[in-house]
């Protein structure tokens, strides 16, 4: 009788190489999302827009600035697909050419407020004692005044225009994402990974930037996305009633304001540029929907 060597049998059972198949959590929000029908509807205009503003010199018809002063408030027509405006300048034109200013004050001012938010959320949660009282104090009076009235008084103080906007919007939308963020790191500065850090000699720098706030970027990423209509709608706001964007360059909110007294009479004026606003701000309110979900662990 022949007996086979234990090792050859276990040989034969156990593979050479076990293969283990593990998507990301970036893969595997990005699924979610996709199955989200309304944040892929809000992705694609968000996209579409932002496509339009980086190619408006190429997908306007007309200089916003070229006038026709013998069609003057025309209504839409074939050769104004939108009308024309109290000077005679085409509303397609210009309405591209405000896509570009609405994502540029979204993109910039989250920059701004990611800036200067994120370094005193994550300060002030990861030192504590006496620097989280002074900054949580600090956040607090800055949280108290409203946010629209003290922009109004920072772009006062500025004048009008694009780069001042940024200003403007950045330094008094930060105090969310601050708050956020000290909320996250305080959560994360007690957990295993971050004490094992800290155990194998991590320093103060090493450990928050490498090890807590990578961690930390689901409700900052979330907040981002959220703040970027909130910036558009803030610039509208401000050109609207006349201290934002320096005319003649387009923006939605100034060609609302300028027309809005013409309602009756010549509808399109402010009906097409209020539009636009309101489908801007729908599609990033979808799409930021869908990334909260899509990054919340709670949810499958």
């Amino acid at each position: 009788m022949s007996v086979t060597p234990a090792s050859t049998t276990v040989g034969a059972v156990i593979p050479d190489t076990i293969s283990f198949s593990s998507s990301s959590l970036t893969r595997d929000a990005f699924r979610r999302i996709l199955r989200n029908k309304l944040a892929v509807a809000g992705g694609i205009v968000v996209v579409l827009l932002i496509l339009i503003a980086v190619f408006a010199d190429v997908l306007a018809p007309y200089s916003y600035t070229k006038t026709n002063f013998g069609r003057l408030n025309e209504a839409p027509t074939r050769d104004y697909p939108l009308g024309t405006d109290q000077l005679g300048r085409d509303m397609l034109s210009r309405m591209i050419y405000g896509a570009r200013v609405s994502m540029l004050v979204g993109l910039g001012a989250q920059v701004i407020v990611v800036l200067i938010g994120v370094p005193i959320g994550a300060l002030s949660g990861y030192v504590g004692g006496r620097v989280d009282l002074f900054l949580t104090r600090f956040v607090d009076v800055m949280y108290a005044f409203p946010r629209l009235l003290f922009v109004i008084l920072v772009m006062s103080a500025l004048g009008a225009g694009l780069m001042n906007i940024f200003i403007a919007i950045g330094l008094t939308g930060w105090v969310g994402i601050a708050r956020q963020t000290r909320a996250q790191v305080l959560s994360l500065k007690e957990k295993e990974f971050v004490e094992g850090a800290r155990a194998l000699g991590a320093g103060f720098p090493r450990t928050l930037f490498k090890h807590v706030l990578p961690n930390a970027l689901t409700p900052i990423v979330v907040s981002v996305t959220f703040g970027i209509p909130e910036a558009i709608f803030t610039e509208a706001a401000l050109s609207f009633i006349g201290v934002g964007i320096n005319p003649p360059t387009p923006s939605w909110g100034q060609m609302v304001g300028e027309g809005q007294q013409y309602l009756r009479s010549y509808w399109h004026l402010c009906v097409f540029p209020s539009i636009a606003i309101a489908i801007t701000m729908l599609a990033f309110t979808f799409l930021g929907d869908g990334v909260r979900d899509a990054l919340d662990p709670k949810l499958k």
